[in-house]
């Protein structure tokens, strides 16, 4: 008869877990409160103190740190020498480990009573998974309840292969490594600024693309909190890696407004058009005045539920990729006509944001991380006027909105908004007038009227020379974080022209 050790803090399916077991011929031996639950359910499970011939003791800190145990997991069963010691010594083998962890994150989430946290670290549970995962040639390990089956079916049919128990194995070493990871980040996060000696960024893999951003390049998408397995829905095509770089930008740009019906348009990661307006048809139709040549083959993010009506106006030309809150079938079957264009949607009536706290970026060698930027809910309404002009209402709609895009639109950037519509970007210069200059020149080249618009910068504008190009093309209001040596020159220059000049005293670079 075989051996399994079941202790687990996550008791979904357990008691059927064990019952097959005892029917592939294994012995039951666990622990705590996994024991109880079995007994009560009529299993003849063995309670550990009877493997390890000593009490659970310091209030259960101490129960499974035992040579009975580990010794049953980790002798080799093809070296003979193992065999005769464990004999010697009484231990005996423990051929499946199935153990889930303390719930750290739960606690975390819950509390922050540090003596509650500290008492969810589990010390036993990672040390008997570490034990089994390294024994794998003799050792079914468990971590996971979604894997149940799966163990079940190679036992009951005879495919317990080498190969099975070597992916059990790799997952279980994923599973303490997340779990160590989790709490010295947050450890760090507590007592460090989040900034600690070392950084761990942990992931869940949702699938692999295609491929990279190039054919020779492979890919995969990750998540964290199981946001995309919650939220992301794959309605029609398969989402590319270049799609999903795309996607991110557009629905931060679409979502930057709550509950507004907002739609952005991007190609290549960069904004071509964006519009609110009372409804969704008006908004698309807005959006892709700002640049239609650009828009062709691009993303297009709907901050809403997708209907009949706006799909028939969406497939009047090529796009990619669309997302929404939703996409209603109606508008669906309006899409089929389309054979390239693949669907995304968060089911829900408007984008779910997972708002990460964190940021980071590959850099050769290594990688910067940084708290996540976002503008503050109130950062462009405690903004200060430094002219004499005050920005009418709308103006100042207008200026929230060019600013909440510039905080996500490549640096250097301006974006130029009139009556909540996006009419003109510049993005990704080198210099911040000749972004202004670009963004004028494509906006007089698809006929729109910037003039009375409100003009927006992530970072302060070094001379008036953009000020200058501004007043040019009839802006009435520029909002901009101010903080250079020629503040003041810049003041004076928007004086002149009679604009509004707020500055909001905060920078936001997106390089």
């Amino acid at each position: 008869m075989k051996r399994a050790l079941i202790s687990v803090s996550d008791k979904s399916g357990v008691v059927e877990f064990a019952t097959r077991l005892v029917k592939c011929d294994f012995e039951i031996i666990s622990t705590g409160g996994t024991y109880k639950m079995l007994k009560s359910s009529g299993i003849d499970a063995i309670e550990i103190d009877e493997v390890t011939k000593f009490p659970e003791c310091f209030e259960g800190r101490v129960k499974t740190l035992n040579p009975f145990v580990h010794g049953g997991i980790l002798h080799r069963r093809d070296k003979i020498s193992h065999i005769d010691q464990a004999k010697e010594l009484g231990v005996e083998a423990i051929d499946l480990v199935c153990v889930n962890l303390y719930p750290f994150k739960a606690t975390i989430e819950s509390t922050d009573n540090f003596d509650d946290i500290i008492e969810n670290i589990d010390i036993g549970g990672p040390a008997m998974v570490r034990s089994a995962a390294k024994n794998f040639n003799d050792v079914m390990i468990v971590t996971d309840v979604v894997d149940y089956d799966s163990v079940l079916n190679a036992l009951e049919n005879d495919a317990n292969t080498i190969e099975f128990r070597r992916d059990l194995m790799i997952k279980a070493y994923e599973h303490t490594a997340a779990y160590d990871s989790m709490i010295a980040n947050y450890m760090n996060k507590r007592f460090n600024n989040g900034m600690g000696a070392k950084q761990f960024i942990v992931g869940n893999k949702v699938m692999d693309t295609r491929y990279g951003e190039n054919p020779h390049q492979n890919g995969s998408l990750y998540e964290f909190d199981n946001y995309f397995s919650k939220n992301f829905k794959t309605l029609k095509g398969e989402a590319s890696f270049n799609n999903l770089n795309d996607l991110n930008g557009a629905v931060k740009i679409a979502a930057a407004f709550k509950d507004e019906n907002a739609i952005a348009i991007v190609k290549h990661g960069n904004p071509c058009g964006f519009a609110i307006r009372d409804n969704l048809m008006d908004a698309y139709e807005d959006a892709l005045k700002c640049d239609s040549i650009s828009a062709f083959g691009g993303v297009v993010a709907v901050n809403g539920v997708v209907e009949a009506d706006l799909a028939e106006k969406m497939n009047e030309m090529f796009l990619e990729v669309v997302i929404a809150g939703r996409i209603t079938a109606e508008a669906q079957e309006v899409f089929a006509k389309k054979k390239r264009l693949k669907l995304f949607e968060y089911g829900h009536d408007r984008i779910v944001l997972n708002y990460d706290e964190k940021d980071f970026k590959h850099v050769d060698g290594g990688f910067v991380y940084q708290d996540a930027d976002i503008v503050e809910a109130d950062e462009v309404k405690n903004s200060e006027l430094k002219t004499s002009r005050e920005a009418t209402a709308q103006e100042l709609k207008d200026a929230e909105i060019a600013y909440k895009l510039a905080s996500l639109v490549k640096s250097n950037c301006v974006v130029y908004v009139k009556n909540s519509a996006m009419v003109a970007v510049g993005m990704g210069m080198t210099s911040r007038v000749d972004a202004s200059k670009c963004a004028l020149s494509k906006a007089k080249e698809m006929g729109l009227d910037v003039s009375g618009s409100a003009l927006a910068s992530e970072a302060f504008f070094p001379f008036r020379d953009s000020i200058d190009a501004a007043a040019e093309a009839g802006v009435k209001t520029v909002i901009e974080p101010g903080g250079s040596v020629r503040d003041d020159e810049v003041i004076d220059a928007a004086n002149e022209y009679g604009m509004s000049l707020y500055f909001s005293g905060k920078r936001h670079f997106l390089h």
